[in-house]
């Protein structure tokens, strides 16, 4: 499948390096607002076509799926008009800046029957179907409750610091930890109660966040923007415990019994990046005229955003563009 990036930064290319090792796809086009970045892009991830404007992508008949690689702030318009061009979209993460933006989406792609998913990479792994048949499997009893932080110095990086470009911990990492709550515990949700500490400039720098579900079960979630944590993802039960290494990209599942001896090691398969799950879902879901991703539905990308929003409820944190809704 002939694949279209809108975007030409770093997390672009990660994921061309990825799309280059994939034989069901392909690098086609690649779009930045300048012409020469995105001539210099192109070249050195082997795309045939390089645009400079968005729309000229769009409006490239052969492009059969897009991916936006932009800022936070940028995803509403962008899905908007690949939408308005009938092309197939899979947005990074963040989805939008809020859930109204995210509704609005569902409903144009609805009307204009283009199918759209959101690129939160973990959602496709297949590390999620593996963390789940463990919990199912009941080596560790009943569990109460989960742990999971994930943080990176990630201050000197422009698009983190400026509330304009949706920055912060929240939209950037957080987006993971919630992700990886609701993987595993499930949607309904009974409260949220949070904490934060804001940046000089106006976003969340760090937070903890505690949700409570209903049937007794808590999560407790960490993430900032100034150091490296350990990533770990554990949940707790009656006879043990269960670590994920790396909750941004699990690289092994160990279960341990209550005096810590370990029980069994699971390693997730080799992989490209981790990418490729995604990508390989979106093109199969395309070719079959599915509307959205089994993965990642668009009511859970609107459902995540909600709770977003409703964390920054609680920061009083309201980014310049939703001022003046």
């Amino acid at each position: 499948m002939k694949i279209g990036i809108i975007g030409c930064g770093a997390m672009a290319g990660k994921f061309a390096e990825t799309l280059m090792q994939m034989k069901e796809a392909e690098c086609y086009a690649a779009a930045s607002r300048s012409q020469e970045r995105a001539e210099e892009f192109a070249h050195q991830y082997g795309f045939k076509k390089a645009y400079g404007s968005y729309e000229e992508l769009c409006a490239d008949p052969d492009v059969e799926l897009i991916y936006i690689a932009t800022p936070h702030s940028c995803h509403y318009e962008n899905m908007e008009l690949c939408i308005r061009h009938k092309k197939p979209v899979l947005c990074e993460k963040s989805f939008t800046l809020n859930a109204g933006e995210a509704r609005k989406i569902r409903e144009l792609a609805e009307k204009e029957q283009v199918f759209i998913a959101e690129a939160i990479w973990t959602r496709y792994m297949p590390s999620r179907d593996m963390i789940r048949e463990i919990m199912d499997s009941g080596i560790i009893g009943n569990i109460s409750t989960l742990t999971a932080n994930l943080s990176y110095p990630i201050t000197h990086k422009e698009r983190i610091m400026r509330p304009e470009l949706a920055g912060g911990a929240l939209m950037d990492i957080g987006v993971y930890g919630l992700n990886f709550a609701l993987m595993n515990f499930g949607t309904d949700i009974e409260r949220i109660e949070s904490s934060v500490r804001m940046t000089e400039t106006g976003v969340d720098g760090m937070e903890s966040i505690t949700i409570f579900f209903r049937g007794g079960r808590m999560a407790v979630l960490t993430h900032d923007i100034y150091s490296r944590s350990d990533r770990k993802g554990i949940l707790y039960g009656e006879t043990g415990y269960i670590v994920v290494e790396n909750i941004n990209n699990p690289q092994c599942i160990s279960v341990y019994d209550t005096e810590d001896r370990l029980l069994q090691k699971t390693n997730v398969p080799d992989q490209i990046s981790g990418y490729e799950y995604e990508v390989k879902e979106c093109i199969e879901a395309v070719r079959a005229g599915k509307p959205e991703s089994d993965s990642m539905p668009l009511a859970d990308s609107i459902h995540v955003m909600e709770i977003m929003d409703e964390l920054r409820r609680q920061w009083g944190l309201v980014y310049p563009q939703e001022k003046g809704d």
